[in-house]
């Protein structure tokens, strides 16, 4: 089975079919030896109505040891069997069946070339992107610099302004006639 065919088994089940019959066997395992178990101690307690009876309960747990290995002998035919069963029927996923999310592929299908090229679309895309970015970022800097020159230029005029009423308090006139003549 291709690496591909078991990605997309196990997106479009939630889980590989492999990991699902693992743990469907260990389940079924741990209740055979949770069954076998029980049936021992059913097996020792009835012996203990029996008095005088000469089986122990060292031959007990043997043979309950050799019917638990023929069981789970007979119990790994059966599943491998079952297994291919399972892989080949319910856990498969036929050809025509698609994931939501590869509907698109199908609606708009492109070879590695147009692909390639779309991608060398979205990069050089991407850098106008950063280079506009860039650019406004450049642009708003130099915005902030002229409005720290413009409040700068507005208090020299004030500083201009200032001067010029100060110089018509003491009766010099104008202060661009008294610049001039200086």
């Amino acid at each position: 089975m291709s690496l591909n065919l078991r990605a997309y088994e196990a997106q479009f089940f939630g889980f590989t079919p492999q990991t699902c019959l693992l743990r469907v066997y260990i389940a079924f395992q741990d209740y055979l030896f949770e069954v076998m178990l029980v049936v021992e101690s059913v097996i020792l307690k009835k012996l203990e109505g029996f008095p005088g009876c000469k089986i122990s309960s060292c031959q007990i747990r043997k043979s309950t040891e050799k019917f638990l290995l023929f069981m789970k002998e007979h119990f790994d035919k059966l599943f491998s069997r079952m297994e291919e069963v399972l892989l080949q029927l319910v856990l498969n996923i036929p050809e025509n069946v698609l994931l939501p999310e590869d509907k698109v592929h199908q609606q708009f299908p492109y070879t590695k070339a147009q692909f390639q090229a779309l991608e060398e679309e979205m990069e050089r895309l991407q850098q106008q992107y950063r280079a506009e970015v860039a650019g406004g970022q450049a642009l708003r800097a130099e915005l902030e610099e002229q409005k720290a020159v413009q409040a700068e230029l507005e208090k020299i005029l004030q500083w201009f302004d200032g001067l010029d009423s100060t110089c018509r308090e003491h009766g010099t006139g104008n202060f661009k006639e008294s610049f001039v003549l200086l």
